[in-house]
């Protein structure tokens, strides 16, 4: 796994574009970290093997609802190792609006070594975690569990907060229901 103070490796991957308004229809984009990077204090990639994965969904769903995507200093990105054709499904059913990326064959996840060798009869697929990446490219935080579906407490999202606040961003902290509508 990357660890905190690594160079973060750029990457572009179809994505599920953020939907903008209510009634806004989400479209297929090439999402390039660096334009990520470049226009924000800090990215956070929240990563999860498949979509709908439960404990994975909920920690999205905690980051929608503390508003990260909401502000002009962050960029929040969820990456799954699903196809684009189910990140639409994904990102819709749980109202996301924050991109989600198609990390189908785990080509970002590798370079940020967090490729699963298997989970759920799958190889090659995304491990849970979050990264922080500062606007200088560093890898700022970095956790990971072993078992995607682990309720880790406190979960990596919102373990991610304190290092956001550290960077001078004031971000409400996530709160995790794992016994939520997943």
């Amino acid at each position: 796994m990357v660890t905190v103070g690594d160079t973060a490796p750029d990457f572009a991957a179809p994505a599920v574009g953020a939907a903008h308004g209510g009634d806004a229809e989400r479209t297929a984009t090439e999402l390039a970290l660096f334009r990520l990077v470049e226009a924000h204090d800090a990215v956070v990639l929240c990563v999860a093997p498949a979509t709908f994965v439960p404990t994975c969904t909920a920690a999205l769903a905690a980051v929608r609802d503390a508003g990260w995507h909401d502000r002009d200093d962050l960029a929040v990105v969820a990456l799954t190792g699903d196809s684009l054709y189910a990140a639409f499904a994904y990102a819709d059913r749980f109202a996301l609006p924050f991109p989600v990326v198609a990390d189908f064959h785990g080509g970002v996840a590798d370079s940020y070594d967090l490729l699963a060798d298997s989970w759920e009869g799958h190889s090659a697929v995304p491990r849970r975690a979050a990264v922080v990446i500062d606007g200088d490219w560093t890898v700022r935080f970095a956790a990971a569990t072993d078992d995607p579906l682990d309720r880790a407490d406190p979960a990596p999202v919102e373990r991610a907060a304190e290092t956001l606040r550290d960077l001078g961003l004031d971000v409400d902290r996530p709160r995790v229901d794992y016994d939520g509508p997943w």
